[in-house]
């Protein structure tokens, strides 16, 4: 297990900054926003990072997220900016690019009786995921679907509904992001959710259930580690979180701090 921080978490003035801090404090990969992966900007983007000392893993986000829109247009519109971020995931070498496929309630009708509309988005979204998961193949990379909290997302909440996706596509190029703060809402057993998705959990969000950086709160790392180390799972975990402390010095420290802390606590897990 390999620990990745947003670049918006990690203290600097420049790009260049940044990946100089997270080589001297021991991070092992950059996750960047999709918003740096646009046509107009991939170039800009591949050049900043060609010469980091840390690796770009993971690209988090998509510009917009009508995937599961009534209109046509919209989703087709989603789908076509997901594959350009999933192009430049690839060309960076990155595992790959994180995706809720939805925001809020449902979009579509309620057909009841013939269907209702969570049965209609997933008969929706799976055809969609097989069309981005051969991009991502094309790209040598991943689709990575984030099941999220009840408060942002009613689709995809637990790791099973990610994994039914994922198994109802079929796709050897589309997989499951496993973010530690959405389970501590959604989940009664996250190390048992962990076991069950397996060989599905390719990439892992950290942050604490006060949604700032692990350590400041009391989800159980420890035992969630060892779940991710029952299942093989060697990858990157990229904190998604705010950090504590009021001015840019005191949220330095508190970063350093946690990032001891998951070290201790990966090392407390694999080591039995």
């Amino acid at each position: 297990m390999k620990i990745a921080l947003q670049t918006g978490l990690i203290p600097g003035g420049t790009i260049e900054d940044k990946q100089r801090w997270a080589a001297d404090h021991g991070v092992e990969g950059l996750e960047i926003g999709s918003g740096e992966c646009s046509a107009e900007k991939a170039d800009a983007t591949l050049h900043a990072y060609e010469n980091s000392p840390v690796p770009v893993v993971s690209i988090c986000g998509n510009p917009s997220f009508d995937f599961l829109d009534p209109s046509k247009e919209k989703r087709r519109k989603s789908i076509d900016e997901c594959k350009q971020v999933l192009s430049v995931a690839g060309r960076l070498g990155a595992v790959g690019q994180i995706v809720p496929p939805i925001f809020g309630p449902p979009r579509l009708p309620d057909l009841s009786p013939l269907e209702d509309p969570i049965t209609l988005e997933k008969r929706l979204l799976v055809p969609i995921v097989q069309e981005l998961g051969d991009a991502a193949q094309a790209a040598n990379t991943l689709l990575l679907l984030e099941p999220l909290n009840r408060y942002e997302q009613h689709l995809l909440r637990r790791q099973a509904d990610g994994v039914e996706i994922v198994e109802r596509a079929g796709h050897p190029s589309v997989a499951v992001i496993s973010d530690f703060f959405h389970m501590h809402i959604e989940e009664t057993d996250t190390p048992a959710a962990l076991r069950a998705a397996g060989r599905h959990v390719r990439h892992v969000h950290l942050a604490d259930n006060t949604r700032q950086e692990p350590g400041t709160g009391d989800i159980d790392f420890v035992a969630g580690f060892r779940a991710l180390r029952d299942i093989g799972f060697d990858g990157y975990m990229a904190y998604e979180c705010g950090v504590t402390g009021g001015d840019a010095s005191a949220k330095e420290a508190a970063l350093i701090k946690s990032l001891e802390y998951v070290r201790g606590c990966i090392a407390q897990a694999t080591k039995e």
